[in-house]
């Protein structure tokens, strides 16, 4: 037995363009939360291509917004960034464009700002820098660049 749609098309689509409105979202984002409604997958797609034709849903912007985002606000490395955008169904084009905008000068602060105010405890020094490496790492961080700031 199927169920029927929540919304119908015109109360769907007035309810997708204000939940995109509100915030970046990504093309999966969307699509979940149109499943979510019980929506026909012929629907979906016909309210997903409207959303990209009015520009409410725009994919490079969305991971603009997202590296940026993480970056300044919760400190994530390329990685760890990359790996989310990748987890969301983004193109490789529109994760290069994105990352591009990450100045690497403010990026290797902002490493050696955290490695200097992460406070880690150990027996020893080799297990300090352990621990400080693989915090650093959880951020996302490049193994290099670690190496190069926890010396």
């Amino acid at each position: 037995m199927e169920r029927s749609p929540k919304y119908s098309l015109l109360e769907a689509k007035q309810k997708i363009e204000a939940f995109c409105a509100y915030q970046e979202r990504c093309d999966q984002e969307v699509r979940l939360k149109l499943q979510s409604w019980l929506m026909h997958s012929e629907d979906v797609d016909i309210l997903i291509s409207d959303l990209i034709t009015n520009n409410f849903l725009n994919e490079e912007r969305f991971a603009e917004a997202f590296v940026s985002g993480k970056f300044r606000i919760k400190k994530w490395g390329r990685i760890k960034i990359k790996q989310h955008l990748k987890q969301k169904k983004i193109s490789d084009y529109s994760i290069k464009k994105a990352m591009a905008q990450i100045d690497p000068d403010v990026y290797y602060n902002t490493l050696v700002e955290l490695a200097e105010n992460k406070s880690v405890t150990g027996k020893s020094e080799w297990d300090r820098k352990a621990k400080l490496k693989r915090y650093l790492a959880s951020k996302g961080y490049e193994n290099d660049l670690i190496n190069e700031v926890v010396i």
